[in-house]
């Protein structure tokens, strides 16, 4: 049976001499394994639109464990990502993320548009690479179920004012008095908290429009990941080497 589908390409093994098994973020079919033929070879149909963070229209037959690419067009290909390793790493880590999320539809759609436009932003070089990868955590484990409870002190009720502690493991807030008797330091400045509940709760085409002062996103990029390895449970290969990279 053929299908039509529009897909992201996370991950690519080759196999043999010019074949490649491609892994695919899909809005319908969430993400699947698809071979495709001669794929490594320059003059191959398939060759342009099945490289790595590839966003391509392709028509596939299903098979009894993958799909087979059938044919293949480009629709968007993220330039910038390629201009240097920091850059290609975060992008790498953010592929690793969706994969392990492994979203089913609908949940699927929203994810790829998220890696989408956090892809292109990474394209566009407009705000700095931490910022884009901590939006990037904490927004795809909201979608994913995991949103943190971020209203107020679960303590005490206080909103704002002050410092207060994230937890990365409940995925709520204490005031800096709150944390205190529980015997918790205050990890989160108020730039971090307000930059915290923007990235969870603000509409998609606002999410990535928020300055951050350098020491609030040192901040908020330590209580994301903690979050994100909190939950996934388990580690991430592409963030150990993101880590010797990135500023």
């Amino acid at each position: 049976m053929q299908v039509a589908t529009t897909g992201l390409v996370l991950r690519q093994v080759k196999v043999g001499e010019a074949d490649q098994i491609l892994t695919l973020l899909t809005p319908d079919l969430g993400v699947i394994s698809a071979s495709a033929k001669g794929s490594l070879r320059l003059k191959n149909k398939l060759f342009s639109a099945s490289g790595l963070f590839c966003y391509s229209e392709f028509t596939l037959t299903s098979g009894r464990s993958h799909y087979f690419v059938d044919s293949a067009q480009v629709k968007k290909v993220f330039h910038g990502i390629s201009d240097s390793v920091e850059a290609m790493c975060l992008a790498t880590y953010m592929a690793e993320i969706a994969l392990s999320l492994s979203p089913a539809p609908p949940e699927a759609d929203a994810q790829l548009r998220l890696l989408l436009n956090s892809l292109y932003m990474i394209g566009q070089k407009r705000l700095p690479l931490r910022q884009l990868k901590t939006i990037y955590e904490l927004r795809a484990m909201s979608m994913a179920g995991y949103q943190p409870d971020l209203l107020a002190c679960v303590s005490c009720g206080r909103y704002d004012g002050g410092e207060f502690y994230f937890d990365p493991i409940e995925g709520n807030l204490l005031c800096a008095d709150c944390a205190d008797k529980a015997r918790h330091i205050p990890n989160l400045d108020a730039g971090a908290l307000y930059a915290l509940r923007h990235i969870c709760l603000a509409e998609d085409k606002k999410l990535f429009s928020f300055t951050l002062s350098p020491s609030s996103l040192k901040n908020l990029s330590r209580v994301s990941e903690q979050y994100l390895l909190a939950h996934l449970e388990h580690g991430l290969k592409s963030l150990d080497f993101l880590k010797t990279v990135l500023e």
